[in-house]
């Protein structure tokens, strides 16, 4: 029979956040309380904005896979029309996927391919009238539409490489305007 312990059971909200994790002042994180606990950020005081937010990644193809994807010989159809189709959904889903984002009613999300030589560069727009920024909508856009792109592809290519994602700009609310310096 097992010795049960003398140490009195914590429920995860009372134990101890590791000394590692506290490197940052909780003050400086809107999604963490006092007790470095994870935290929805409370929004309703906020007033509603217009919001905007690019975000642009990339993924590189080989040489075979590209030609294929460009001459419109992918068995699966066309990667490129899935990928702007999969990424205007998964922003609309993003809350669904981050623990901590809010719903937002977006106004409107394009996602847009350029050719390169070695793959597509990737981008998202997102636009929102609402009391938090879409960043996180732009970002999720992004990654999903290059995962699509991976997915209808990887039969001819799985040493593709999928990158580079990052915010370009946002604007709106209280923080205003933020544009990527090295975009």
């Amino acid at each position: 029979m097992a010795k049960k312990s003398k140490r009195k059971r914590q429920s995860v909200n009372q134990r101890k956040v590791p000394r590692r994790s506290r490197r940052v002042p909780a003050a400086d994180l809107s999604h963490i309380d006092v007790r470095g606990q994870a935290r929805m950020v409370n929004v309703g005081g906020k007033p509603i904005t217009t919001r905007e937010a690019t975000a642009r990644g990339m993924i590189r193809i080989g040489s075979a896979a590209l030609r294929a994807i460009r001459s419109g010989q992918i068995a699966k159809g066309d990667p490129l029309q899935a990928a702007r189709l999969a990424g205007i959904m998964a922003a609309k889903r993003t809350a669904e996927l981050i623990p901590l984002c809010h719903p937002l009613p977006l106004n409107h999300v394009s996602i847009d391919l350029r050719d390169r030589a070695d793959g597509y560069d990737i981008e998202a727009c997102v636009r929102t009238d609402a009391k938090t920024g879409v960043e996180m909508e732009a970002l999720t856009a992004v990654t999903v539409a290059a995962l699509t792109i991976y997915d209808m592809v990887k039969a001819i290519d799985r040493e593709m490489v999928i990158g580079e994602v990052r915010l370009i700009q946002k604007s709106g609310g209280r923080s205003g305007l933020y544009r990527r310096q090295d975009s």
